[in-house]
């Protein structure tokens, strides 16, 4: 269980060791390998803390999912609509994961794989959903928008 929740209608299970490499080809199909490069890109793009490091992988219980490193470090975030923020790796997660299932719905996933797309899209708003219920969700939505 994720230590970043409040009232949490919606609850974030971290994948277990023995399931990782299940977890991509079940939320993003083929295009996993893209998807995964972008969360990175995103990462290094809006931290100039981001050194690399392990990232868990979590499933909501609406369905949808993120990724977000492992540890305590926090980030400061200066995202492209020019909002600066400090947030816990969880919250950093939750926001590359949105602005690569974003980045993915806008290009590949419409023109090569329309079927997915829909995948994606309800991706993002299940995201979405978790992270207006997060003890950051201020800070995420503020970098998001």
């Amino acid at each position: 269980m994720c230590d970043n929740q409040v009232l949490n209608t919606i609850k974030a299970s971290q994948v277990p060791e023995g399931d990782r490499l299940s977890f991509l080809p079940k939320h993003l199909g083929k295009l996993m390998m893209k998807f995964e490069g972008t969360v990175y890109l995103w990462m290094r793009r809006l931290s100039t803390d981001y050194t690399g490091g392990y990232w868990n992988f979590y499933e909501l219980s609406n369905g949808g999912f993120y990724m977000a490193l492992s540890g305590e470090k926090r980030f400061q975030f200066d995202s492209p609509n020019y909002a600066q923020e400090e947030v816990s790796a969880d919250a950093a997660g939750v926001i590359v994961t949105m602005f690569a299932l974003n980045a993915i719905i806008n290009g590949i996933a419409y023109e090569e794989e329309p079927d997915l797309s829909e995948n994606f899209i309800k991706g993002y708003y299940q995201l979405r959903d978790f992270a207006a219920e997060h003890a950051e969700s201020r800070k995420i939505f503020a970098l998001i928008d």
